[in-house]
């Protein structure tokens, strides 16, 4: 039979452990479990001492805590979708200032357990980790650099979370967000179906965000998608937009096109630039795309099979023929992603389609793997 002693030594050894294996940063450390073994038996009386309530129901992993990372892990946190968040940084002061900042917001929401480090083995055992690190392009710096720079970067991130999280699916939302999804299904070896890419979620917002404004209309009300790349040569599907059942197309036939009467097209012209104009007044983006990974996070873990337009392989579907990665609308759920769909489009938009894929496979072509 245990004394009170050993019972208090048994439990101290358990907190040591249990400190050490959480996170590189914890709270308290060894000589306060030692101070508070004595009180922590005092108020809580073990029934099943060999049960401890530590392995969560849901982990979702952020590799990278700069603003987009940050605003996806507070999204996360807010939103109580995970059990445990895990972040992952090589600066290992800023993780570290991230992850208590965090922590000491848990007395106001559901308990979410707050970990994180530079130690890649933090991610372990994660449902999705969503990949935020990487480069930022340099002034006057080329495409194909900042890619060759991503990918150096990449050759070491991939296999490490791999490694931890073999079953897990891959967000990536680094730029370019679809070069660097075909990266790191390249590099992670896992089906494409458990790498995607955030794509066109954000723009496809924008998109309705912006036709909701013109019509003076609730966003949730507008029905359309942008597809293909994340960026310049995005592709907005006119033929398929629709506010409150009201087909925009069959009202007016050359809605987005240079002979529209009411200039539609200067929409898909705002969503374009409105990244630019965002970083030009705040020097970046983040918490639109950070609930941007939340929505994508949500449909996963809880298996919501809801389609939403996020960087897949094409290579295949409309006529490509690159080993590219593009936005398509694509049915989400626990597995990534379940299906595509096969949307109809209009000629013009499958030749826009075509050509931001042949953009994209003349970048990754030049990649030195």
């Amino acid at each position: 039979m245990l004394t009170s002693t050993n019972k208090h030594q048994k439990l101290l050894n358990h907190l040591s452990v249990t400190a050490h294996a959480t996170s590189d940063f914890s709270y308290q450390h060894l000589t306060s479990f030692q101070t508070m073994a004595g009180v922590i038996s005092s108020v809580l009386h073990a029934v099943a001492p060999n049960c401890v309530c530590s392995k969560p129901r849901t982990k979702i992993t952020v590799v990278g805590t700069g603003a987009v990372g940050m605003a996806a892990a507070f999204a996360i946190m807010m939103k109580e979708l995970a059990n445990e968040i895990a972040l992952v940084d090589l600066m290992a002061d800023k993780v570290r200032g991230e992850v208590m900042d965090m922590q000491e917001a848990q007395q106001f929401l559901n308990n979410c357990r707050i970990v994180g480090g530079p130690d890649y083995a933090l991610s372990a055992g994660s449902d999705v980790i969503i990949i935020t690190a990487g480069a930022r392009q340099q002034p006057g710096e080329s495409r194909l650099n900042l890619v060759q720079r991503n990918v150096d970067i990449y050759k070491k991130l991939i296999p490490q979370l791999v490694k931890h999280s073999p079953e897990a699916v891959l967000l990536v939302v680094s730029n370019p967000v679809d070069i660097m999804t075909y990266v790191t299904w390249k590099l992670s070896g896992f089906p494409r179906n458990r790498v995607i890419g955030s794509g066109t979620v954000l723009d496809s917002a924008r998109f309705r965000f912006f036709l909701g404004q013109r019509f003076g209309v609730d966003p949730s009300s507008v029905h359309g998608m942008i597809i293909g790349e994340h960026g310049d040569s995005s592709v907005a599907i006119w033929s398929k937009v629709t506010i409150g059942g009201c087909n925009l197309a069959s009202i007016n036939p050359a809605i987005g096109t240079d002979k529209d009467p009411e200039n539609f097209g200067q929409v898909h012209k705002d969503v374009v630039a409105s990244a630019y104009e965002i970083i030009k007044a705040k020097g970046y983006t983040a918490w639109a795309i950070g609930v941007s990974c939340w929505r994508i996070c949500d449909v996963i873990l809880n298996n919501k099979c809801a389609i939403l337009p996020v960087t897949t392989a094409v290579k295949g579907l409309h006529g490509i023929t690159h080993d590219a990665f593009l936005s398509l609308p694509c049915v989400i759920g626990a597995e990534g992603i379940l299906q595509v769909v096969n949307i109809s489009l209009d000629d013009s938009e499958v030749s826009a389609l075509q050509k931001s894929a042949q953009v994209l496979s003349e970048t990754t072509d030049g990649v030195n793997w």
